[in-house]
């Protein structure tokens, strides 16, 4: 006599940067589940798991380039507020390219870095 599984769960756990996360799902069939529906369960899970830790990694980098963003906001600004003090003619080509740039109403984007755990198409599931 072989038994019969009728219900299953898998979880998976992993640890990354001090932070745990976690992806759990449970099956039920009365007609029973074959050990291969719990193993793709399992692979799902992990690929969530994964996800959320490359989700992570990619915030944690967002949000370091934000805060970098923020002093070279700061510092273009300060550039740029020099160079127009200077004479026309005494400007470098460099100085003329900031200056423009700077004159474009959304100069600010350049330094901006937003992410809001986007989902990305990397992850089959």
């Amino acid at each position: 006599m072989t038994t019969k599984i009728k219900t299953a769960s898998v979880k998976v756990m992993l640890s990354y940067d001090y932070s745990h996360f976690e992806a759990s799902m449970s099956l039920e069939n009365e007609d029973g589940i074959e050990l291969q529906e719990v193993d793709n369960a399992r692979k799902m899970c992990q690929r969530l798991a994964d996800k959320a830790v490359g989700q992570y990694k990619q915030a944690k980098a967002s949000a370091s380039r934000r805060s970098d963003g923020e002093y070279k906001m700061a510092n273009f600004e300060s550039q740029c507020k020099k160079i127009q003090a200077k004479d026309e003619g005494d400007r470098t080509i460099n100085e003329v390219a900031m200056l423009k740039q700077y004159e474009n109403e959304k100069w600010q984007e350049q330094f901006e870095d937003r992410y809001d755990y986007d989902d990305d198409e990397n992850y089959r599931f």
